[in-house]
């Protein structure tokens, strides 16, 4: 099947699962047709990965494609726990930024060192660390949408958006689930990287683990400053941005500079 045929289905049925879900807010009807879209769209984006995977003989991670992937694990998470939870709405932000990174990673496509490459410990530290990055990113998403919620509903003023989504609570809730489990892949992929990552300086991963290990500990705090402490509302959305901040950077600062600016690998 062709790579770009792949690519173009998944970028269109991406918006037009957006769109219906945008729809779904007033008609409350559309739910299930806006999930169909958005599960065929994110098996097309999985086989166009694959595909690509194939020609090359492995998985680059250079900075468009690794978005590329981290996007379509972030679209597969949203989707399964949109089968138990409502957070289905968070699609509408999320699905458009997937076709978007496909976009991107058609347009500049690179040959930055493959899997192949890599050991089998070392493939594990990467996934772990792509899966951890993913479930913190819907923590972040989660987060602005929980401060967006609180202040609107504080206005007496909520708009459609916000009454489509589920209770302050259950938000909350589901916010810190969401960085529980991405802390535990985080906290693997921070002591797998200790194990088998031999040079920190020559790979360009300094700054990279610095980061890593700011934003665990941030988020760590802030698990244990909710269970000791209470804390939550404003408190626990400045404490996830934060270290979703670090995270960002860490994940996508060096990618940026090293091949985008100064187009080194």
């Amino acid at each position: 099947m062709n790579l770009y045929l792949l690519e173009g289905l998944a970028f269109c049925l991406y918006f037009a699962s957006s769109i219906t879900l945008i729809i779904d807010i007033k008609e409350n009807q559309y739910k299930k047709l806006a999930l169909t879209l958005a599960w065929i769209a994110s098996v097309a984006h999985l086989l166009s990965l694959s595909l690509s995977a194939w020609h090359k003989q492995g998985i680059d991670f250079s900075f468009f494609h690794t978005a590329a992937i981290i996007s379509l694990i972030i679209v597969f998470l949203l989707l399964f726990a949109s089968v138990s939870k409502p957070v289905e709405k968070l699609g509408i932000a999320f699905f458009p930024i997937a076709a978007l990174m496909l976009v991107l990673d058609a347009l500049y496509p690179s040959s930055v060192k493959i899997t192949q490459d890599f050991s089998l410990a070392m493939n594990v530290h990467i996934l772990s660390s792509i899966i951890a990055f993913s479930l913190l990113t819907i923590a972040a998403f989660q987060a602005l949408l929980l401060a967006l919620q609180n202040n609107q509903l504080k206005s007496h003023n909520p708009g459609r958006l916000m009454l489509a989504f589920p209770p302050l609570q259950a938000m909350e809730s589901l916010l810190f689930q969401m960085i529980s489990t991405g802390l535990i892949f985080l906290s693997f992929s921070l002591l797998s990287g200790f194990i088998f990552i031999e040079d920190l300086f020559a790979q360009h991963l300094v700054h990279k683990t610095f980061l890593s290990i700011v934003a665990w500990i941030i988020f760590s705090s802030l698990l244990l400053g909710r269970k000791r402490y209470g804390w939550r509302g404003k408190t626990a959305v400045r404490w996830t941005l934060y270290g979703f901040t670090c995270l960002l950077l860490a994940y996508f600062g060096s990618k940026l500079v090293l091949e985008l600016i100064l187009n080194k690998v």
